[in-house]
């Protein structure tokens, strides 16, 4: 099996701003698997109010998919998470046991308001980490707080949170400002591990360019460390503190 897993993903088809049919979900995950992800972890957006996914119907949605994948080759391993968007409602859920951790139970994929850091943050990922939850945090490239100062994220990752890189920040993708806060976190050694956020089979090629690019500004070994072996150290539950 390939090394690198993709541990934030939107494969799962009508669902959220991911792909929007079957066929299209097969194929980004079949590319990713050419890209040498023999792991992608499907990562659907729980966001009340935008997106009103909860545990029922992800798990439902990721069972017709993973059954028709089955039937499929050239395709890599599948698993089931979701990016969790920090308000109180999901993280009741989170509390109550209604979210969708990593497969392991390990981590969980936090998202944040892209203009502000949510309140009590520093509190809600200690409750986390006493319920045997690791905060995985969702591009933090794209929060303006950290923008301002890479304090903001260096304080949560001293207190145990782990740094997720999307890669399609360094290729521009989303422009760029948050094109240099990532290589100014890359250059302060703040991220933990990175992905590939792929939303459709047209991020194929850039995500490509930008993994390139990782390897350009860290080094084959840390980049190959950031794809593959941080990853499943996540999913494992064997990260060092």
């Amino acid at each position: 099996m390939s090394a690198r897993c993709d541990l934030h993903c939107h494969y799962l088809p009508a669902i959220d701003d991911g792909v929007r049919s079957l066929e299209e979900g097969l194929a980004l995950c079949r590319g990713l698997f050419a890209l040498g992800f023999g792991t992608v972890v499907a990562t659907p957006h729980m966001r009340p109010g935008m997106f009103d996914n909860d545990k029922p119907q992800l798990t439902a949605a990721y069972a017709q998919f993973a059954e028709r994948a089955r039937r499929e080759s050239g395709l890599p391993e599948l698993g089931l998470a979701a990016e969790h968007f920090c308000d109180d409602v999901v993280f009741a859920r989170i509390a109550s046991g209604e979210a969708l951790p990593y497969p392991g139970a390990h981590a969980v994929l936090l998202e944040f308001p892209p203009e502000r850091l949510p309140l009590r943050l520093p509190e809600q990922l200690f409750r986390l980490q006493v319920r045997g939850l690791k905060p995985v945090i969702a591009h933090p490239e794209r929060y303006t707080p950290i923008w301002k100062s890479s304090d903001a994220l260096r304080e949560l990752t001293e207190r145990g949170a782990l740094a997720l890189l999307d890669v399609m920040s360094l290729g521009g993708k989303y422009g760029r400002k948050p094109q240099r806060i990532a290589e100014q976190l890359l250059d302060e050694d703040l991220y933990f591990a990175a992905c590939t956020d792929s939303h459709k089979p047209d991020d194929l090629e850039l995500v490509a360019r930008s993994i390139e690019r990782l390897r350009e500004l860290v080094g084959e070994e840390h980049a190959e460390t950031m794809l593959a072996e941080h990853p499943r150290q996540i999913l494992a539950g064997t990260v060092q503190d």
